[in-house]
């Protein structure tokens, strides 16, 4: 058997289960679901989906791999991709100052620390943002020039 025959039997079964499953949670109705009569019925669609959903996130870290390191130049590019994004995250964390102000959560109250990280993810949004929004205008101009 090949690989395509193996997976398509792989999703009927998965498919065929989760249709029983969400019939049986759809004649169990709302009112029994939501007085926690029938939570049984709920557990076994919510496993279905995490298996589904590790089952997908493994291939596409899988296949991704093998793209890059299959494919050199692609390689490079996504090198050079993360190594500008960290140097955004770096400028913002250095850029970020704490704030001496108490702020609660639910837990407590904000740390130093927690107060640098919020800080150095609202400057990496501003350079990012900064970033796209000049790319964008740069493309356009740029089109715009040669017609």
């Amino acid at each position: 058997m090949t690989l395509q025959k193996i997976s398509k039997i792989i999703v009927a079964i998965l498919g065929l289960l989760g249709v029983i499953f969400l019939v049986r949670i759809i004649s169990a109705g709302d009112d029994a679901i939501k007085s926690g009569e029938e939570a049984g019925l709920v557990d076994p669609m919510a496993y279905i989906a995490y298996v589904v959903l590790g089952v997908i996130l493994v291939l596409v870290i899988f296949f991704v791999l093998k793209n890059l390191f299959t494919n050199t130049k692609s390689l490079k590019n996504t090198l050079i991709g993360i190594g500008a994004f960290a140097a955004v995250i770096i400028i913002s964390y250095v850029a970020a100052g704490g704030d001496p102000m108490e702020y609660k959560l639910q837990d407590g109250i904000a740390t130093d620390g927690q107060s640098h990280m919020v800080g150095t993810g609202l400057i990496a949004f501003y350079i990012l943002l900064a970033v796209a929004a000049i790319s964008m205008i740069f493309s356009g101009v740029k089109k715009v020039i040669s017609k």
